[in-house]
């Protein structure tokens, strides 16, 4: 929403369901997560509402209170303040931020702004829903929990600011619908395609093996099946691997359209600054 010449407020909001058994990192990755769509615009977060559903009469309110305190926490990480919120009654958890920020209104980044030509840029790995499965399923070791709670606790927000200076055109988070959902939204905005190879992708180590043996989550199936009419694969490519490409993610990363000639800066800016993109 235009405010002024100068200044645009946007506004989000999401939640989900808890992705890992600690209830501190639970709140910590929901507010991380819940940041991302505005870092995704190219904006600078200000603040933020909790949005809350507990199942009071099945969990202690401790569980409530470790929850809230890792949301307050999450978004203080990157300096956001939750200044308030709403909680419900509801049969599973379910937590996130509601968060509004600002930015110029002519540098908002939008999903349909791609060229014909431009390059694609992903600032996370794949395979974060392939690991909360296997943690769900007991089949993830510590060393495994730790690098995927790891990752979903990496902000978006270096990715962001480096993207805007190095002039990104177009971006997108990664979320729910998986890498190739959330690209069919870029592209369909764009009026172009796009082409993918899958060497190129970069997949978290411990989720290669998991998805060999078929420990996906049923979003994964379902993004499958819901976008197979508008996709072309190599019949090289197995099951596994197109599910990985539509595996959904929880705090994803940024996919990220620059001109040919400004592909290499970005790179080399993102990485300089320990983003793996």
């Amino acid at each position: 929403m235009r405010v002024r010449e100068d200044l645009a407020l946007v506004t989000t909001v999401d939640a989900f369901t808890p992705v890992v058994d600690d209830p501190f990192d639970y709140g910590r990755i929901a507010a991380i997560n819940s940041l991302s769509d505005i870092y995704a615009m190219g904006a600078r977060p200000l603040s933020a509402l909790s949005v809350a559903g507990f199942p009071d009469t099945r969990l202690p309110l401790d569980v409530l209170a470790e929850v809230l305190r890792g949301l307050v926490a999450g978004a203080a990480s990157v300096g956001v303040p939750v200044l308030g919120g709403h909680t419900v009654k509801n049969s599973e958890p379910l937590f996130g931020l509601a968060v509004t920020g600002v930015i110029h209104p002519d540098r908002i980044l939008r999903k349909g702004a791609g060229q014909a030509g431009d390059v694609l840029v992903l600032t996370k790995p794949l395979g974060i829903g392939v690991l909360t499965t296997a943690i769900k399923n007991e089949r993830l070791d510590a060393e495994g929990l730790r690098r995927v709670t790891e990752l979903m606790l990496t902000a978006n927000a270096r990715a962001a600011e480096i993207m805007v200076e190095q002039g990104a055109r177009a971006a997108t988070d990664i979320t729910g619908f998986g890498l190739l959902g959330h690209l069919l939204e870029m592209v369909t905005g764009a009026g172009v395609g796009a082409e993918l190879r899958f060497d190129a992708v970069p997949v978290l180590d411990e989720a290669f093996e998991l998805a060999r043996q078929g420990l996906f989550p049923g979003g994964a199936r379902t993004n499958l099946r819901a976008y197979s009419e508008r996709l072309e694969f190599d019949p090289l490519l197995e099951e596994w691997q197109r599910l990985l490409l539509t595996d959904p993610q929880t705090s994803g990363g940024l996919l990220i359209t620059f001109a040919p000639e400004q592909a290499e800066d970005a790179l080399a800016a993102l990485q300089t600054a320990g983003v793996p993109a």
